[in-house]
């Protein structure tokens, strides 16, 4: 099935990675958020829990393994054309996870063109390009316990 002009929402899963009082953001090299920074995530797969697929999207695109803390929140992103048809339509699941080895490398690099570890403050201050919602998820990755 197709992610454009779906017949039904597309599940994602967000790897909302935390490492002291730092986030994992990751600059996009495709689809929608291409050269926006945000969190790794991907794609849900049948069969999988949405904790399993946050640490192995985080794995396959970064090298980095994390502990899941659980589901952090969870929104849509739905856009329309000019004629009101939804064009796409993503159900994104943030799941908070927390570093536990690896620094990180750019193993997918069509899907990953970047990685860096950053504070709120630091993204703001540097002007980083962010994903929707981006920093409002770091915010409550790093205030939850």
């Amino acid at each position: 099935m197709s992610r454009l002009y779906p017949e039904r929402p597309w599940i994602g899963v967000l790897a909302a990675t935390r490492r002291g009082p730092r986030c994992l953001l990751a600059r996009r090299g495709e689809g929608a958020d291409a050269g926006n920074w945000g969190f790794v995530g991907g794609q849900l797969e049948l069969g999988e829990t949405v904790l399993d697929c946050a640490v192995r999207e985080l794995l396959e695109e970064t090298g980095i393994v994390a502990e899941p803390r659980g589901v952090l929140t969870a929104f849509d992103r739905i856009e329309r054309d000019a004629e009101g048809r939804v064009r796409f339509h993503f159900t994104l699941v943030a799941v908070l996870l927390d570093w536990r080895a690896g620094e990180g490398e750019l193993r997918e690099p069509l899907h990953v063109t970047g990685l860096g570890w950053h504070t709120p403050e630091e993204a703001q201050a540097a002007g980083i390009p962010l994903s929707r919602r981006a920093l409002e998820l770091m915010r409550l990755a790093l205030a939850h316990p």
